[in-house]
């Protein structure tokens, strides 16, 4: 499908502004990958606020463009470099002055190489230096082949402008929240250590008070994010140590919270004490996002992943006895060097023995400067391809079951916003499956029950268990 945001430009909407007049200034901001890239991009947005940009969802409007990356795969590292090519385009045809901006992974991989290979990039900005996208983009719209990829020393969550409440109500009733920065494992295959760089924990206070602000300003839920969350090691102004259970259980006691979800966890740092948290506090989903990556043994001693596929299994039974009713996704690599059908097959059962609410299962993509781009037995491409659709076809037959399990149950739904079809609403069940109830727009922001009706092939239909007040239904009818 065609990326509407990367079409031929279009004639400038905004009319020139009449001499001795500033025209306001527009930002277009596209993420890629992670859920952190998402929260940077907004935090990216409300650091630029003050300079006088505002978001635009049309790329043509825009004076200043920010790709925001992601470099765990291969093929997405590419397509940034393809979608420069049309940005540049665009650029050229643009009636104004037009900033381009390269961020995120990529830019803290590949440095000026960027600029070297796309001239049309002005900036190359990595994402521990978003505090001073400022000042940065100052610097490049009077000058280009500004990069900036160092590692400061200062913290960037200690100056990053925060979102005005108005902001705030306007990205919706479900917020995320980076909590922790990095990664110290090293899993041969992944390029995280080297672009986020070793783990680093925000201060508690500091994520309390962001989470406050935003319920302040109407939010709901709260997704606390990190490369590996659950290693989250904050320390106070009392210089104690927090844990991310610690983390949640405190906010969960902040008023107006109603759900706390938290990504990407690894399995070596699900403590007796997190578990816990899952049986003891409703405020936390029942849904983990646990990867384990292969279910062989010698794969994951050669990814350097430092558990087993018994303890993995072993980690999923204790979870489900203290929280029977969670559900589990989880991530795959197919094809790692050295992957023999053996192994897969070993994939293959724990998957069923385990069995996923949902999961991502991709191909092995070596990254350079990974200890597994350099190893040997390397599977050929059109191997991994049949494993990864095996893989794949059992991971959606789950899906599928699961979302179909809950057709006659009666489900909590946080009511998010707006659906296609009038009347409608959209929310998001416990289990993170889209929900579609017929429903007055008031019931936004609120958790309602639902008797779940059927099960589409992305999402669940249901009816409100409660009957909407008259005054309500009045109005909805009329």
């Amino acid at each position: 499908m065609t990326d509407p945001t990367l079409q031929p430009p279009r004639p400038p909407v905004d009319a020139p502004a009449p001499a001795g007049e500033t025209r306001p200034l527009k930002l277009f901001i596209k993420s890629f990958g992670c859920q952190m890239n998402s929260y940077d991009a907004s935090r990216m947005a409300d650091a630029l606020a003050p300079e006088g940009y505002s978001e635009t969802g049309t790329i043509e409007e825009a004076d200043l463009v920010v790709l925001n990356t992601c470099h765990i795969r291969e093929r997405a590292a590419e397509k940034i470099y393809s979608e420069l090519g049309k940005i540049r385009e665009m650029k050229e045809a643009s009636g104004h002055k037009v900033t381009l901006a390269v961020a995120g992974c990529v830019a803290q991989a590949e440095g000026a190489e960027i600029i070297r290979r796309q001239r049309a990039v002005d900036l190359v900005v990595g994402p521990q230096s978003y505090h001073r996208l400022p000042d940065l983009v100052r610097r490049a719209r009077e000058t280009s082949g500004v990069v900036d990829t160092d590692f400061p020393v200062e913290s960037k969550f200690d100056h990053l402008a925060a979102p005005s409440a108005a902001k705030t109500r306007a990205r919706g009733v479900s917020a995320f929240v980076t909590v922790q920065e990095g990664c110290d494992k090293f899993c041969s295959f992944c390029v995280v250590p080297y672009t986020r760089g070793a783990e680093m924990s925000r201060p508690p206070e500091a994520i309390v008070a962001e989470v406050r602000a935003l319920l302040d300003a109407g939010v709901r839920e709260v997704t606390l994010l990190g490369q590996n969350v659950n290693a989250y090691h904050g320390v106070d102004a009392a210089d104690r140590g927090w844990t991310l259970a610690g983390l949640a259980r405190t906010l969960a006691g902040l008023p107006g919270l109603a759900r706390i979800r938290y990504t990407t966890s690894h399995p070596r740092d699900m403590d007796a004490e997190l578990v816990a948290a899952h049986r003891d506090l409703p405020a936390l989903m029942p849904f983990l996002h646990l990867p384990v990556q292969s279910g062989s043994d010698r794969i994951l001693h050669a990814m350097n992943r430092r558990h087993d596929a018994a303890s993995y299994v072993a980690l999923v039974a204790e979870i489900r006895a203290a929280r029977p009713d969670i559900a589990l996704s989880s991530d795959f690599i197919v094809g790692f060097p050295g992957e023999t059908e053996a192994d897969f097959a070993d994939t293959l059962a724990l998957v069923r023995q385990v069995g996923f609410a949902s999961s991502f299962a991709f191909k092995y993509s070596p990254r350079p400067g990974t200890p597994g781009a350099d190893l040997p037995g390397h599977v050929p491409d059109e191997v991994m391809l049949d494993r990864l659709h095996r893989l794949q076809a059992l991971l959606e037959e789950q899906r599928q079951a699961f979302n179909r399990a809950a057709v006659g149950r009666r489900l909590d739904v946080l009511i998010e916003k707006p659906g296609r079809h009038p009347g409608q609403l959209g929310g998001r069940s416990p289990y993170l499956q889209a929900v579609h109830v017929d429903g007055p727009p008031d019931l936004i922001g609120t958790v309602q029950p639902v008797d779940i009706l059927s099960a589409g092939p992305n999402s669940l239909a249901g009816r409100l268990a409660v009957a909407v007040p008259t005054p309500v239904a009045e109005r909805l009818a009329s």
